[in-house]
């Protein structure tokens, strides 16, 4: 193989080729696999917020028989076709100018356009072999790091609940950084997006254990669709803005800023509504007890315990529960 040549292509060019039969989405090497809608609908956001994808990889090739340049997706099959079958109107997607899923009629006639000239990024092969985009392939697909349960929840899916809890946790970066609550490794992991998925698991089912099948199963049951995410999201929203209007030594430098001891803390401000300055006073009361060696209660101890050992389990959730409910 020569090189591979990185260009983009508009996407009204790109269905051009296609109705002119000129784009090649099923070679022999690649698998059949076909998206769900969400996982569609979620590529088709990601382009209308002008966000960027994944390179689509493609081999020229020469169809002697009809005289035409045939350009072969290697890699990028389904967002290929599922960029060209919105704006053939098959399936609706999240525009950040509706409230509403719309699909590619229902834009106003300057999004439409903005769509189709939207750009899409290209690797051409040049002077690919069959044997070069064989081992190609392998490793397009082949090259990744072991991933943890909610990378693998966020590859899995791509719908409603997975985009609640990704825009929640990703909004708030700057919470995550300026409380010390994740590390920078931990929010290259998604831990932060797992926090928030406990917490919406939570909120939606009472207090419960943290388990990883549990976050599965609420992916899958809200994937095509989760009619309270506008309600879940003020949930959290409110929650956040009254820790958020705490000054930042309150949660950085207590016991708060340990994620299962403020995942307490969320809940039950979610439910107690408290002011801010009672907030202030039982999250500097509750630390002050944590770290002082004396007069210390058979509760207090207790507490300390279930801040230390299996913090995620619900016994241990159930004590810190209600030892800071009663604080208000």
């Amino acid at each position: 193989m020569d090189r591979v040549d990185y260009q983009t292509i508009v996407i009204q060019d790109l269905i051009n080729l296609h109705n002119a039969d000129e784009l090649d989405l099923s070679p022999w090497y690649q698998r059949r696999s076909v998206w769900s809608s969400s996982q569609k609908s979620y590529l088709i956001n990601t382009l209308l917020e002008r966000k960027p994808i994944p390179a689509i990889y493609v081999r020229h090739s020469l169809d002697i028989e009809k005289s035409k340049s045939i350009k072969e997706v290697v890699d990028g099959q389904q967002r290929c076709r599922s960029i060209i079958s919105y704006a053939l109107d098959e399936f609706s997607s999240k525009h950040p100018g509706h409230d509403k899923k719309v699909k590619f009629s229902q834009l106003k006639r300057d999004e439409r356009q903005k769509y189709l000239l939207t750009s899409i990024p290209v690797g051409y092969l040049l002077g690919a072999s069959d044997a070069d985009v064989i081992d190609i392939f392998g490793r397009i697909n082949s090259i990744s790091k072991s991933l943890n349960a909610q990378e693998k929840r966020n590859a899995a899916y791509s719908g409603e609940m997975k985009q609640l809890c990704l825009q929640q946790s990703a909004s708030r970066i700057n919470f995550w950084r300026s409380y010390g609550v994740f590390s920078a490794n931990d929010l290259a992991r998604m831990n932060e997006t797992q926090f928030i998925s406990d917490i919406v698991y939570n909120f939606i089912n009472g207090l419960s254990d943290y388990s990883s099948s549990k976050l599965d199963k609420l992916y899958k049951e809200y994937d095509e669709n989760f009619p309270d995410a506008d309600k879940v999201a003020n949930r959290l929203d409110k929650c956040f803005d009254l820790l958020a209007s705490l000054p930042p030594e309150r949660l950085k430098d207590t016991i708060f800023n340990r994620a299962p001891v403020l995942f307490s803390l969320i809940l039950i401000i979610d439910d107690k509504k408290p002011s801010l300055k009672k907030l202030e006073e039982v999250v500097l009361e509750i630390d002050e007890r944590y770290n002082s060696e004396e007069n210390k209660t058979e509760e207090d101890r207790k507490f300390i315990d279930a801040c230390k050992s299996t913090t995620q389990r619900i016994s241990q959730r159930k004590k810190r529960d209600e030892y800071i409910r009663s604080f208000f």
